[in-house]
């Protein structure tokens, strides 16, 4: 009876070891997953939350047109016309927030890229948005917008997309408060003059929501189709210092 007992209770210790051994081991693949799911989140520049589909749930896409010449931030500027001027553009009052200062900030300095197709045409996003009275200088690469009344935290230096996010706090800024310093209007189913259905991709996926909320996140790569056909995304290699 002893041995039977001293048996039983080896045969309960090695139970609860293994149950114990494997608990760890499910916490520790636990975390792991997290770790990664969140590190590739950030290699990505895709910011949590954010409703995506893949861009097969569009259909058939049509190839981008070919890239413009390089522009005098390393970026091809399309050769199109602008989607709309900047007269509209805020002058220097607080717009969502985002104030306009005599020099740039650079506590949190990240950049996104935004290409607009209206019908299946580029248009450009043009330089001096966020930038009243602004003063161009000519570059090798055409020109760059250098100096200005003030800068405001969400502006564009050339026609290339790019746009700067230079702010002296770290927050979240979103494509709706660069159409409201351009003076534009933004939705579901209109980007500035142009109307009809707006589809937004972000990061090479299809964005599910109001195209204002989409987060300008660094090296964010984002694209507004208004109307049809649809235009495949062509992504912008961002260069140092950008």
């Amino acid at each position: 009876m002893r041995a039977e007992q001293a048996r039983r209770r080896r045969r309960r210790i090695r139970i609860a070891s293994s149950a114990a051994a494997a608990m760890v081991i499910a916490v520790a693949t636990g975390i792991t997953l997290a770790v990664t799911s969140g590190s590739s989140g950030a290699a990505g520049g895709t910011a949590p939350g954010l409703s995506l589909a893949p861009l097969s749930t569009l259909g058939t896409l049509q190839p981008a047109p070919a890239a413009g010449a390089t522009g005098s931030e390393g970026v091809p500027v399309p050769v199109a016309a602008p989607l709309a001027g900047t007269a509209t553009a805020a002058t220097g009052r607080p717009v969502d927030q985002i104030s306009c200062q005599t020099g740039e900030q650079t506590l949190f300095h990240i950049h996104a890229h935004l290409a607009i197709f209206v019908n299946g045409r580029a248009r450009q996003v043009p330089a001096a948005i966020g930038v009243p009275g602004a003063q161009a200088q000519q570059t090798p690469n055409g020109p760059f917008i250098a100096t200005g009344t003030c800068f405001y935290w969400l502006h564009t230096h050339a026609a290339d997309g790019i746009i700067h996010i230079e702010s002296p706090v770290q927050r979240i800024y979103t494509l709706g408060d660069f159409f409201d310093e351009w003076g534009q209007p933004l939705g579901p189913a209109r980007v500035g003059p142009a109307t009809g259905r707006v589809v937004a991709l972000y990061n090479g996926k299809v964005y599910r929501g109001n195209p204002r909320d989409i987060p300008l996140t660094a090296h964010a790569q984002i694209q507004l189709d208004v109307g049809a056909p649809l235009i495949a995304p062509q992504p912008v290699t961002f260069p140092a210092g950008l």
